[in-house]
């Protein structure tokens, strides 16, 4: 960062930063020399090849010193070092040295190379050296466009150099197999991809002289598919059994008689490449396979055991590679060779791996590894399920498992390639394919498939058992015990129990995104001659393979020198392999093909440096001033012999502990270079500290885990369920602490090597990880040890605990003699959290070293306080912890049982008496216990719990004789609890209080972070969220409330659901359903349920709702106290599409009551009528489809009595009737053509009548009187228009708060009306698209009520018009709700079988009712608007008419007395309905009027055939009036004989557009439209002023209407007759009404000659 972001505490220290010692390599005396020529410059980062070096300054500037002969000029040696000056002006980020090349990479991630280019190693083609810093470009050719790759580190060898991109894939350009690329041609200029590697996330690269190693993420763990028994190709076992004399011998060795067995379709081979890994096998060339065996292309192999590892090593790609034994990587064609070859193994060699494998060595790290030959492993990799199976039986017979070394014998993961898991080839991709690069291609895909489906092999931070799968998968012998089981039964045990408690993966992905990662794998390709790349044989590798044995050793860094490797792992441990000619490993153990821990003196290595042929450790000290170790050659001066020595083990090199505080050491060939940090008001030493207690605190809290709790894990019997279930838990929040403990170590490590800004530190920036890790943990130990986990514990532990005394004395740091186990568990597992006070200590300390006035010392002071105060908090959670445990100690064991619960704590309790219960009986004793989430009551044998989160308290006050007392109120108790003491009672109060506030909150973990703890609120809330199950209230017995509350009750939104199933969701008033709710009543018989949602009051349903029937029945209305009371729907039938009947009336108390239409589906019938408890009763109409029509008296549900009966063609009987359809007495029958018959009638309608009577031929001349008689009367015995829907007006007069029409108070009605638009929008809200943007306009206009003060003009009126028209826009409105419901039933009534004919007069009747009845509503509310028929006067400045076409003086609108505006129910209120009715109204007019609509149609589409003038003569038109010219199309023609629909079109077009209109009055509009046209026209013709007379217009009139072509225009007529305004009957419409009705009747009747 640039220095003057810095603050200047931190500024003063930045001179005595990164400054650079360089040494002599090759000896343990030696004395640092600071570099000359950097004054005051501060090196972050320094590299050294074999003669040079390179450094980076803070400013992004890059020096090299040393020999540097690729500059032009002299070669000689550089001391001071020199600026790049072609890098300037770039700011490098790092910088990387070859043997003899450089590397620098910029902020934007450019790459620049110069040096040696022998090898191409500098990516430049032709030309051996590279004296500048020259860019490279690298472009990945796989994304289109070209898109050039961001790099963030780089390495250098001797001949290759690599790459990271900031994708994290590998780059690589130079030659020799080390770069892993797929070629053959070297050198490599353009730089390519390591394929082999894409996709994964490569963590970090280093590079060696000829190998190459990466830091690779691990995959995650993905889920076992279950492993088939048998082959899925020739479905025989895939186990086999075979008895031995003394052993049984399990083989997996399956193969299929069928061929090749095809699992996940991929061809398996089971020929094997004798390389280890197979690409480079087949790439090879003669050069290169120095290193290589012959090939041996057999089916057996050597099984060896590795020493640190699993012997069956996994291809690099993930498969298992079941061609490579361990030890040498060869393969043997018979059983002689393998004896052979194995005499020939050094003695060592083979002995170690040997004795290791079967744990005897002495000198192992830790038993872990040392039982991990015979403890079967977690099902982690592939292979383990069965191996755990075999050894678990093992196991119980009680014998160690050894493995056999038959050659021959395939290793055990040989036998996953049947099983789902990720089989492809076997081992390598065989001989048989062509090595050509598809081939290749094939297998990275394939590889890249395969890891992902497969995952590696599970490491520690997943699995806390994690070493132990190790040395499991190999061939098992087993004693001949065995032989009679079968291995089926065999793998059920081996399923049924692993373990008592296997933990869960526990590390976090959040961590892992902000800290580095320690579940990673070591890969390493290239040369192998030495051991370096540490696979177990000295082979190279032309492809990244994975150095199986590191897998779960958390690798945080790697290290390569010459010729050998450096991994550093999270535990401070170094694990080296490779050359060790000069004791550069730091051990002395054989073979150095595989890694193995390096012996440091020192308290934990954090860096490492692998030079040319010696190896530097960087390891905490005493006093956290690093230590600098140093193994390789030794030269000893004193005897001038100069022979060569090599350490035994790493020597501290005393010398560089003076210099400073050492920041990153770099190794190279000749030099050793150390950075150093003066420690200035000790901010280094903080630092130091802060990293070398992390990484101590890490290795502690790894040994507890890996040798206490795993152990501990595996003991049997660890009590109940819930007591492991909480180990489990406790195990696996340790496991989660310590992997972030582990990461944090290795982030702080890293820390060091770069900047050193405080305000990057990870527990500063990512304070909340360290928070929530170590409250979550403490969470889980403290509720472990409330359940008396470690007593529990302590039992089946004490064998083993008592032998690890020193062990456990030594990691609890408890010395003291004599030691309760339990009391050491608890020290054990209690230990972390006094880091938390080392953290706020370490933070504080840094803080002093920043001014106070900067933001790094506010940030730090902070951040320490957070830490401090969550320290505090846990510390208070644990007293808690041990308070509670102590009370369940004491408490009587019966009700602790029920009691105790893992999170629950002891607040206070009353067993000193301070608390009773008033009014308590005197013997009676009760006793009060009041947890963190419930108040419980004991007594002698009872208790009841009171949950905190429904409990109310309030003090009593003192006047009220209640001293001391505390209301406890409780959704169904209430009770005074009297205290001995005001004390006592302040106590309670407050601890109640608080204990129900924390219970609300649910953040008793949590605390404000940095706030100094949580101040608690004195007054939990009165209203509140919480869930309840009630236990005694006789109606919601047993049933779970959840939702708002109100001191005690139900209120407000919430849930409740009864233990029969039944639920209700909505609102609650006072603990009672109330407001808008759902209510579900599950069926048992039907196995559905009823469902309703609409209004509750009181507990009941009452208002507007819906009820599904689980019969299929669906009520739509209102209810009243459960039951269907007022207007409603009901529908009945399976699907309510096809329902078979429906009702839609009024319902008194759940029964049909008052009028109603019943519409008989099935039978095909309407009844429109009265109704009492469900039946037709009184008057009422009935209609069927086959066009008969009733209308008479009904009686209980039956048609009896006086009535009417019309069929289709006319024939009606008036007259007494018994039942449907039955004619019984008296009665008139009279036929279509007017003759009637008098006299008795019995039976039914259409099946045969018995007739007693005189029959009448009325003469000719009485006919027309007569016959339509009957018709006349129609209407007479139905319901009277005003009688029906009453039920709905008196709804929505009750809706304005009315008790019956008109009887109310007005401004309450217009309250009554804001509040129902207010609530029904909000409701909607929550469900916002219900309402579109119109719909909520409207609504909002509507919140404005029309003022009417003064006088009432036209202009009020028409306010009112549009508040009407907008009011029955919505239904949320009550007028508009009204106005909905009407359209419904009439509707219902009209549609279907009630299109009948006869039944228009009753529709139209019924609108005027509808008309009357909501102007009486209008007026209600619009008191000033003046009574039907009344006018409203003009205003002057109103014109005061216009100019009529059929006078010559002007005329007003109407010819009413006086001029002005009628205010008539039409007028005012048809536009709003009969747009909304005019369907259903018209189709009876069109049905009415069919006979006559046919002839006047016929008539139509004759004289339609003539041309114009044609017609107009025949109609008598006068020829003055016959326009001479036309428009056509907009221009002027002459009129000729065959010219066709060309006259008077304008006013044809206009009369067309009445069938467009609704309401009589737009109608009567378009008709004196259509005449204004006419005279327009005829005006034109004439050019001169005259005056009609109805003599010449009628037939011009005629003309327009037969031109005009209207199909209904009789239905127009009639609809225009029935519904217009009664006053302008006699006006200027009226009487052009007249003349229109008159042209239809001529039509009708025109003769044509």
């Amino acid at each position: 960062m640039d220095s003057q972001e810095r603050s200047s505490g931190e500024a003063e220290g930045a001179k005595e930063r990164g400054l650079v010692y360089v040494w002599k390599a090759g000896s343990c005396s030696v004395t640092p020399e600071r570099l000359p020529g950097l004054s005051g410059k501060t090196v972050l980062q320094a590299a050294l090849g074999i003669h040079h070096g390179l450094l980076l300054t803070e400013g992004g500037e890059v020096y090299s010193f040393g020999k540097l002969p690729w500059r032009s000029g002299p070669e000689e040696c550089v001391n001071s070092p020199i600026l790049e000056n072609t890098l300037l002006g770039h700011r490098i980020i790092t910088v990387a040295a070859g043997s003899f090349h450089n590397g620098a990479v910029t902020e934007s991630g450019v790459v620049y190379m110069w040096g040696d280019n022998s090898a191409g190693q500098c990516a430049v083609a032709n030309q051996p050296c590279v004296p500048e810093p020259q860019l490279v470009s690298i472009c990945d050719c796989e994304t289109s466009p070209l898109l050039s790759v961001r790099i963030l580190q780089l390495a250098c060898g001797e001949e290759h150099t690599l790459a990271l991109s900031l994708s994290r894939e590998i780059w690589a350009w130079g030659s020799g197999c080390q770069l892993g690329l797929i070629t053959t041609t070297f050198p490599v200029t353009k730089p390519q991809k390591v394929e082999h590697l894409a996709g994964r996330v490569v963590l970090q690269i280093a590079c060696g002289a000829y190998h190459s190693l990466a830091l690779v993420q691990c995959l995650p763990v993905q889920e076992m598919k279950p492993i088939p028994e048998r082959c899925n190709h020739c479905s025989q076992p895939l186990i086999t059994m075979m008895d031995k004399e003394d052993h049984v011998i399990i083989s997996d060795s399956h193969c299929c008689p069928l061929g090749v067995a095809l699992s996940d379709n991929q061809p398996e081979n089971h020929v094997f490449c004798p390389s280890s890994d197979t690409p480079e096998g087949k790439s090879l060339t003669a050069g290169q396979s120095e290193d290589c065996q012959k090939p041996l292309v057999e089916q057996h192999r050597l099984v060896g055991l590795e020493s640190d590892g699993p012997s069956g090593l996994s291809s690099s790609d993930g498969r298992e590679d079941s061609g490579i034994s361990s030890l040498g990587n060869t393969l043997f064609s018979d059983k002689k060779e393998v004896k052979e070859y194995l005499i020939g193994l050094s003695d060592n060699s083979l002995n170690e791996s040997l004795n290791k494998s079967i744990c005897t060595e002495p000198e192992q790290p830790s038993q872990e590894e040392q039982l991990a030959a015979c403890i079967p492993g977690p099902p982690g990799s592939s292979t383990s399920t069965l191996n755990s199976l075999v050894a678990s039986c093992a196991s119980a017979v009680g014998v160690r498992v050894a493995a056999t070394y038959e050659a021959g014998a395939l290793s055990l993961k040989k036998v996953m390639n049947f099983y789902g898991t990720a089989s492809s080839e076997a081992g390598s991709q065989s001989g048989s394919r062509s090595p050509g690069p598809e081939a290749l291609k094939d297998s990275r895909e394939e590889q890249v498939r395969l890891e992902s489906m497969q995952g590696k092999k599970s490491s520690s931070l997943v699995d806390i058992r994690e070493e132990e799968s190790e040395g499991g998968s190999r061939r098992l012998s087993l004693p001949g015990l065995l032989s009679q089981v079968s291995p089926r039964l065999l793998r059920k045990v081996g399923r049924a129990k692993m373990r008592t408690v296997a933990l869960t993966p526990t590390y976090s992905g959040e961590a892992d995104a902000l800290l580095p990662s320690l579940r990673t794998e070591v890969w390493s390709w290239g040369k192998g001659k030495e051991g370096q790349l540490g696979h177990g044989d000295v082979l190279p590798r032309l492809q990244p393979l994975c150095v199986k044995s590191l897998d779960g050793k958390e690798v945080i860094h790697l290290s390569a020198g010459g010729h050998h490797s450096l991994a550093l792992t999270a535990k401070s441990q170094v694990y080296s392999w490779g050359s060790n000619i000069s004791g550069q490993l730091g051990h002395l153990n054989t073979p150095t093909t595989v890694p193995r821990l390096a012996k440091v003196c020192g308290d934990g290595i954090w860096t490492t440096a692998a030079g040319l042929d010696y190896s530097l450790f960087l390891a905490d000290e005493k006093d956290f001033q690093p230590g600098l170790y140093y193994c390789g050659q030794e030269t000893s001066t004193e005897s001038n012999l100069n022979e060569n020595s090599c350490t035994k083990s790493p020597v501290l090199l005393v010398a560089c502990s003076k210099i400073g505080y050492i920041s990153n050491v770099i190794a190279g060939g000749d030099n050793c270079l150390a950075l150093v940090d003066k420690n200035l008001m000790g901010y280094i030493a903080s630092l130091h500290e802060l990293a070398a207690t992390e990484r101590r605190f890490y290795f502690k809290l790894s040994e507890i885990k890996s040798q206490v709790l795993r152990p501990l894990l595996g003991l049997d019997n660890l009590g109940n369920a819930n007591t492991i279930q909480l180990l489990q838990e406790m195990a696996s929040r340790f496991s989660k602490l310590c992997y972030l403990i582990g990461q944090h170590g290795a982030s702080l490590s890293s820390f060091l090597h770069g900047v050193k800004e405080a305000r990057s530190l990870a527990i500063l920036k990512h304070s909340s990880l360290f928070l929530d890790s170590y409250t979550e943990y403490c969470t889980s130990v403290t509720n472990f040890l409330v359940m008396g986990g470690f007593t529990v514990l302590a039992k089946p532990a004490i064998d083993f605990l008592s032998k690890n005394q020193e062990l456990l004395q030594k990691l609890s740091e408890k010395n003291e003699e004599n030691l309760q186990l339990v009391e050491v568990l608890n020290a054990l597992f209690f230990m972390p959290f006094g880091r938390l006070h080392s953290y706020a200590r370490t933070l504080l300390k840094l803080a002093t070293c920043f001014e106070v006035a900067s933001p790094e010392y506010q940030k730090l002071q902070d951040s320490s306080s957070c830490y401090e105060s969550l320290a505090v908090h846990l510390s208070r959670k644990m007293k808690e912890a041990e308070y509670t445990l102590g009370f369940w100690k004491t408490f009587p064991g019966k009700m602790t049982d029920s009691l105790r619960k893992p999170e629950r704590r002891l607040i206070c309790e009353s067993s000193n008496r301070g608390l009773s219960l008033q009014h308590a009986g005197r013997f009676s004793v009760n006793w009060f216990i009041l947890f963190n989430d419930a108040l419980v009551h004991a007594q002698f044998s009872t208790h009841h719990i009171f949950p905190l989160s429904t409990l109310w308290v309030e003090a009593l006050s003192e006047e009220a004789g209640n001293v001391n007392g505390l209301k406890i109120t409780t959704p169904e108790e209430q009770f005074v609890l009297v205290s001995s003491t005001p004390q006592e009672k302040t106590k309670w109060l407050r601890a109640i209080s608080q204990a129900v506030d924390q219970a609300l909150r649910g953040t008793s973990d949590m605390i404000l972070y940095g706030a100094g703890g949580n101040v608690p609120r004195q007054e939990p809330p009165i209203s509140r969220s919480a869930k309840y199950t009630f236990y005694k209230d006789p109606r919601f017995k047993d049933a779970v409330y959840d939702g708002r509350w109100l001191s005690g009750k139900p209120h407000g939104r919430g849930i409740l659901k009864w233990a029969d199933g039944r639920m209700y969701s909505g609102t609650f008033r006072t603990g009672l359903e109330d407001g808008y709710g759902e209510y579900r009543v599950p069926n048992k018989a039907l196995n559905k349920e009823d469902h309703y949602v609409g209004y509750w009051k009181e507990g009941k349903m009452c208002g507007h709702g819906v009820y599904s029937y689980a019969t299929g029945e669906v009520y739509e209305g209102c209810f009243q106290d459960n039951m269907r009371h007022g207007h409603g729907l009901l529908r009945s039938g399976k699907l309510t599409s096809s329902s078979p009947s429906m009702f839609i009336g009024q319902w008194i108390m759940d029964k049909k009551s008052g009028y109603g239409v019943f519409d008989d589906i099935t039978r095909g019938e309407k009844y429109m009528g009265m109704w009492q408890d469900d039946l037709c009763q009184g008057n009422g109409v009935v209609v069927t489809q086959f066009g008969l029509y009733y209308e008479g008296a009904f009686s209980t549900n039956k048609m009896m009595g006086t009535g009417i009966l019309l069929s289709e063609d006319d024939t009606v009987y008036e007259g007494e009737f018994s039942d449907n359809w039955t004619l019984s007495g008296k009665g008139t029958l009279t036929l279509p053509n007017g003759d009637y018959i008098e006299g008795l009638f019995s039976g039914e309608w259409g099946s045969g009548i018995k007739i007693t009577g005189t029959y009448f031929k009325p003469s000719l001349y009485e006919n027309e009187k007569d016959k339509p008689k009957a018709l006349r009367k129609l209407g007479i015995l139905a319901v009277s228009p005003d009688e029906k829907w009453k039920a709905v007006f008196e709804e929505c007069w009750n809706q304005l708060g009315c008790e019956s029409p008109g009887q109310g108070d007005r401004w309450k009605a217009w309250d009554n009306i804001a509040v129902a638009l207010t609530t029904n929008r909000r409701q909607h809200k929550d469900s916002p698209e219900l309402l579109t943007r119109s719909h909520t306009q409207t609504l909002e206009s509507l919140e404005f009520i029309p003022q009417h003060i003064g006088a009432f003009t036209l202009e009020k009126y028409e306010n009112i018009k549009k508040y009407l028209i907008k009011a029955c826009d919505t239904p949320l409105h009550p007028l508009g709700k009204l106005v909905e419901t009407l359209v419904a039933v009439y509707r219902m009534t009209y549609v279907g079988v009630g299109a009948n004919r006869r039944l228009l007069q009753e529709a139209v009747r019924e609108i005027k009712s509808y008309l009357k009845r909501i102007f009486q509503l209008v007026r209600f509310l619009f008191p000033d608007l003046p009574e039907e028929g009344s006018t409203i006067p003009f205003l002057a400045t109103e014109p005061k008419g216009r100019r009529s076409f059929c006078s010559a003086k002007c005329d007003s609108r109407s010819e009413s007395p006086e001029p002005g505006y009628v205010v008539t129910s039409f007028g005012l209120l048809l536009p709003v309905l009969l747009p909304r009715l005019y369907p259903p109204l018209f189709m009876l007019y069109a049905l009415d009027n069919e006979r006559e609509e046919d002839v006047y149609w016929e008539c139509v589409l004759r004289l339609n055939k003539q041309t114009d003038l044609a017609l107009l003569s025949f109609l008598g038109v006068q020829a003055k009036f016959w326009p001479g010219t036309v428009s056509i199309l907009g221009e002027s023609r002459k009129v000729s004989s065959n010219t066709k629909d060309a006259c008077f079109a304008s006013a044809v077009e206009c009369l067309q557009q009445i069938s467009t209109t609704f309401t009589p009055a737009d109608k009567l509009k378009v008709i004196q439209q259509t005449f204004e046209e006419i005279s327009q026209s005829v005006l034109e013709t004439l050019q001169e002023d005259f005056l009609w007379s109805m003599d010449d217009l009628f037939p011009v009139f005629l003309y327009v209407v037969l031109r005009a072509r209207i199909r209904n225009l009789g239905s127009e007529v009639h609809l225009i007759e029935d519904l217009m305004d009664p006053y302008l009957q006699h006006g200027e419409q009226g009487i052009m009404f007249t003349t229109l009705k008159a042209c239809y009747y001529q039509i009708q009747h025109e003769k044509l000659t």
